[in-house]
């Protein structure tokens, strides 16, 4: 039949591709080239601290977040946070609904095809005469479908892929972005915790210290003062211990946030874990090109091929549009006859080429700015990578002094423990005044506060180097 034949050869002009070139796409290494310098510093590749390079610690995107994650009760948070979380379950819709969009754009390559089966049955009557007809029809029918000389249906659909792949790649990084932000409240959590242990152990050690001022003062050989500083230090440590168990209740609740719902009490911190029983060591190797890899950034890639495509086909419109209209058929005077082979072909096509007279430099202007889009997104991209270097090089910096800074907390800890001890028996045999007792109480204090600040920044920062590397495989 002669549709047939005709939407054939439409169809292969259409598979032989667009006649125009599309527009020369951004390519990432290259962009990344101009934006960002090739390696990171070298004083900060692959280290943990001066003590020496991370030999053991794997590449931050081929590690699992459930291998990152080593403490049992974070990652099982962590878990119920992907399950769970209400801003991730909205992002995932989003990703499905532009994977729907594509779908919906790819669909317009081909035509849409209609079939229809029909009868008809008419009485005339002319005089005496009566007159019964009888007729029936079957056929398949396109309407107006676009043949894609030109590529700019193909160029919208490819568009649209891209839009949708970009979509996938910021549902990942919100992934990654969750991971790191419940690892970062349970972190949180676990530290102000500790410095609530610490409060209530400063709260009883001044305590102890009244008591002992009190009792000296009664035996005459204390005075009044002492009193008073000993009962300095203790509503001191009782407004820190109500200070802390506030952020303590307050880290609960952002970390249930993040978690969808309640988390229990059995998944809850009593303190910070081990400085290597909690989180993994990653690495970032030598290259930078490892940034490339960063979900925000192949976003940001995705969106620039998309923007690429729509200069393809804002540039395709330019051209004229040729759209075919037909049907083919049978139809006979009986049913039967329809059925049996007896009917006769029906046809009939209708291409229509049309082209743009005048359209006050519209279409030159859709092009222009399906172009700026195009080069506004290059800078977009070249920014998020230079952000991507400096958040990781920020990150790589922190660490390199880390272990020099938690070796000094601890000794300063140690050492200010036995010059709280020493002075309070000193001043309880009568050697020392109590000033330097209360003075050294203070330092312990202070130290401990900030040794758990120290470790909270130190095991942050794993958190940090593991987000900023682009994460690892996500389930």
């Amino acid at each position: 039949m002669a549709l047939p034949l005709a939407l054939a050869a439409a169809l292969a002009l259409s598979a032989c591709g667009t006649l125009t070139p599309p527009p020369a796409r951004a390519d990432a290494p290259q962009a990344s080239a101009s934006a960002v310098p090739a390696a990171w510093p070298a004083a900060l590749a692959g280290t943990a601290g001066s003590s020496g390079p991370v030999t053991d610690a794997a590449p931050a995107p081929e590690l699992p977040w459930s291998h990152f994650i080593l403490d049992e009760r974070l990652r099982r948070v962590v878990q119920q946070a992907l399950d769970g979380n209400r801003s991730l379950r909205k992002t995932v819709q989003d990703v499905a609904a532009a994977r729907a969009q594509y779908g919906q754009q790819d669909a317009a390559r081909l035509p849409t095809v209609g079939g229809s089966l029909g009868s008809t049955n008419a009485r005339s009557r002319s005089g005496d005469t009566t007159v019964t007809s009888h007729g029936a029809s079957a056929g398949v029918s396109v309407s107006a479908w676009e043949v894609d000389l030109f590529g700019r249906v193909g160029a919208l659909s490819d568009a649209a892929l891209q839009t949708w792949q970009a979509s996938a790649e910021g549902a990942r990084s919100t992934r990654i972005t969750l991971i790191a932000s419940t690892a970062t409240a349970w972190l949180q959590l676990a530290a102000d915790r500790q410095r609530l242990a610490l409060a209530q152990q400063t709260e009883a050690s001044a305590e102890r210290s009244v008591a002992i001022t009190r009792k000296r003062l009664a035996a005459g050989v204390a005075s009044r003062v002492d009193v008073r500083d000993a009962e300095t230090v203790l509503h001191q440590a009782r407004a820190d211990v109500a200070s802390a168990t506030t952020a303590a209740a307050q880290d609960r609740h952002a970390l249930e946030l993040l978690a969808g719902g309640p988390v229990a009490d059995a998944l809850l911190p009593d303190g910070l874990p081990a400085d290597d029983a909690g989180l993994a060591q990653v690495q970032a190797g030598l290259s930078s090109a490892v940034l490339l890899r960063r979900p925000d950034v192949l976003q940001a890639e995705h969106a620039l091929k998309s923007a690429d495509f729509s200069v393809t086909a804002a540039r395709a419109d330019h051209f004229p549009k040729l759209t075919l209209t037909g049907s083919a058929g049978l139809a006979s005077s009986a049913l039967t006859s329809l059925l049996s082979g007896g009917a006769s072909t029906v046809w009939s096509l209708a291409p229509a080429v049309g082209i743009t007279l005048a359209d006050g430099d519209a279409k030159r202007s859709a092009l222009e700015a399906a172009q700026a889009t195009r080069d506004g997104l290059v800078a977009s991209y070249e920014a998020t990578l230079q952000t991507a270097f400096q958040e990781t090089a920020d990150a790589l910096a922190r660490r390199a002094t880390m272990t020099d800074e938690l070796a000094a907390d601890r000794a300063r800890v140690e050492a200010a423990q036995d010059s709280a001890t020493l002075s309070m028996r000193r001043y309880e045999n009568g050697v020392d005044t109590f000033l330097a007792a209360l003075t050294a109480q203070r330092t312990l204090y202070a130290s401990q506060q900030t040794l758990v600040s120290a470790r909270l920044t130190a095991l942050g920062n794993r958190v940090t180097l593991y987000k900023v590397l682009g994460g690892g495989v996500v389930d």
